[in-house]
């Protein structure tokens, strides 16, 4: 009894590999477009990620329509940022202090 596949299936769209590092705006949209290619579940994002990278390559899209149009499946993404984050903060002054008594330290451990 072999079992033969599905023939209704479609088959999972492949990533694309076509990232450009000389080319800074398309490569940080490429590092984008993979993690979310990654977690991606349906073939129907994969595919919609796919049109969307290959259109912005080809010069179609600009990158603003390019975000725009993937911001759905970012927003659907588990490892969504959507939380508060903290940010310490202090003044000139007080780092120079720190780092002037950090300096001095290290200076007369030797």
């Amino acid at each position: 009894m072999t079992e033969e596949p599905n023939k209704n299936e479609t088959p999972l769209p492949e990533k694309l590999l076509i990232d450009e590092q000389t080319n800074f705006p398309f490569h940080a949209a490429y590092l984008v477009y993979s993690e979310l290619f990654d977690n991606a579940t349906y073939a129907e994002a994969k595919a919609d990620l796919n049109r969307n990278i290959e259109a912005l390559k080809e010069n179609r899209i600009d990158c603003e329509t390019f975000y725009r149009n993937i911001a759905h499946h970012r927003r659907m993404s588990p490892n969504s940022r959507q939380g508060r984050f903290s940010l310490q903060t202090q003044r000139k002054r007080d780092w120079r202090k720190k780092t002037q008594r950090q300096e001095r330290i290290k200076r007369h451990k030797k």
